[in-house]
């Protein structure tokens, strides 16, 4: 690992060992979501669906996502990640 600033106060590492066991989390939940997509396409494909985008699915999650943001990240930088997430989602459905 980089070795730390000297001027990095205990403050400055408390909340950076937060960030970090949070940015676990957020990996951890953000591999579920795309295992659940996964699984979704799989449906999609049990069920006679050839087509792996849904357009009117991903406005409505983009949709949900906007109105549970409450801040401070920016609305446009959040749909941006979660167009991102679509994506990658859909491109390992693609690979199934």
């Amino acid at each position: 690992m980089a070795e730390r600033p000297r001027d990095e106060t205990p403050e400055m590492r408390r909340l950076r060992k937060k960030i970090d066991a949070l940015d676990r989390k957020i990996v951890g939940l953000l591999n579920e979501r795309a295992d659940l997509g996964r699984e979704v396409g799989r449906a999609k494909f049990a069920a006679g669906r050839r087509a792996i985008t849904d357009r009117e699915r991903e406005r409505e999650v983009l949709l949900r996502v906007s109105m549970a943001n409450a801040g401070p990240l920016p609305q446009a930088d959040l749909l941006a990640m979660y167009r991102r997430l679509i994506a990658a989602t859909k491109a390992l459905e693609a690979q199934d």
